[in-house]
């Protein structure tokens, strides 16, 4: 019964919007967008909320830079509508999705950094192209002898990928560093009206921008593909493999593109990742990223583009949010200690009552739908 409603108020809301007019709906797009930029100025953000009593309930972060945190939330929502190529549309499961992350960092850091051993000292605009070719030339090697695999397969060699690239990372004294890193990544270029660097260390806004200008792109050009040929050939892969390449699509070709896109994704996110850091090293790309991240494209609906959005923004926001929450209410007591167990009885609740995710693909829902039926045990008419 909840099912049904549910998916009533889905259809519901899906049918008012599309009956929009379409002038009405590109200016809330507009006007969401627009919000989404002003967000990170505190003249703007101190508002949002609603008084509680004498107490006062916002939805910024009281205990950490709101800005910053939605940098990083901006980050980890472009890895999510990446990873979303690879294991939501394609059906394939990657837990080494990290690795191209690290990839993508590691190479803006060696060719821009005066502190690299190559010592060649690139503009950081000229580096991120081939931070990105390089992230996605090795999602190519890497998906060329592995793709034939499935299932759990193909997930235990993604996610070795992601640990030899981690491993190699802190061990390696040469060209990486080792744990010492690489400092002095110099930051992206631009200034101000005043003539100052538009990006600096103290103020996170600019990056911010940075990075939401970039999910637009990427959404756009990931949205066209999703509408397109390629699109179709994903969804069918990720239905049945074997139908699909009866039918004659050439599987193999299209699982690889999915990985090099999610991979080139994952690599122009670490670019930006290190212009902003200015300093990496292996503690930065651990495993427990990668399944966050996964996590993150489940929690929002695999093979949904918004839910790709949700999932990332509330995987990471939600448990920054929480460190402050003690603060909103009013009670002496420090709720960052809480916030990830919080986080994951959240993600248990939703795995449980909404396994489809917060904004799930149609098809998924449909499948999760027949199969709760198919578990709910049929009554039977007794003989008379």
């Amino acid at each position: 019964m909840t099912a049904t409603v549910d998916k009533k108020r889905t259809a519901g809301i899906k049918s008012r919007w599309a009956a929009m007019p379409k002038q009405v709906r590109w200016a809330a797009i507009a006007a969401l967008i627009v919000l989404l930029y002003i967000l990170p100025n505190k003249w703007f953000y101190e508002y949002l909320g609603f008084p509680i009593g004498s107490d006062y309930f916002a939805f910024y972060t009281t205990r950490s830079d709101f800005a910053g945190v939605l940098f990083d939330t901006a980050v980890f929502v472009l890895l999510a509508v990446g990873l979303n190529v690879v294991v939501g549309f394609a059906g394939l499961l990657d837990l080494g999705y990290f690795g191209f992350y690290a990839l993508g960092a590691y190479t803006v850091a060696l060719l821009t950094s005066p502190e690299s051993r190559f010592g060649t000292n690139w503009p950081w605009l000229a580096a991120v192209p081939l931070a990105v070719m390089v992230a996605m030339v090795s999602g190519v090697i890497l998906g060329g002898p592995t793709l034939r695999l499935r299932g759990d397969y193909l997930a235990i060699v993604t996610l070795g990928f992601a640990e030899m690239i981690r491993l190699y990372a802190a061990r390696n004294e040469g060209i990486l560093q080792g744990q010492r890193g690489i400092p002095a990544i110099p930051h992206p270029p631009g200034s101000g009206t005043d003539g100052k660097p538009l990006f600096g260390v103290v103020d996170a806004r600019p990056y911010y921008w940075l990075m939401l200008t970039l999910i637009l792109i990427v959404l756009l050009l990931i949205r066209n593909l999703a509408n397109s040929r390629v699109g179709r050939a994903w969804v069918a892969i990720r239905e049945d493999e074997d139908a699909a390449e009866i039918m004659g699509v050439p599987t193999f070709k299209y699982k690889l593109w999915a990985f090099a896109i999610g991979a080139a994704v994952a690599g122009l996110t670490g670019a930006v990742f290190a212009g902003k850091q200015t300093f990496i090293n292996s503690d930065q790309f651990v495993l427990e990223s990668s399944i966050l991240v996964l996590a993150a494209v489940i929690l929002g609906g695999a093979g949904n583009i918004k839910g790709a959005i949700v999932g990332g923004a509330v995987t990471w926001y939600l448990p920054e949010w929480l460190r402050g929450v003690g603060d909103l209410i009013g009670v002496e007591f420090d709720a960052a200690e809480y916030r990830i167990l919080v986080f994951g009885l959240v993600v248990i609740v939703m795995m449980i009552f909404r396994p489809q995710g917060l904004v799930p693909n149609r098809r998924r829902a449909a499948e999760f739908a027949d199969r709760r039926k198919e578990a709910v045990p049929q009554e039977t008419v007794p003989n008379e």
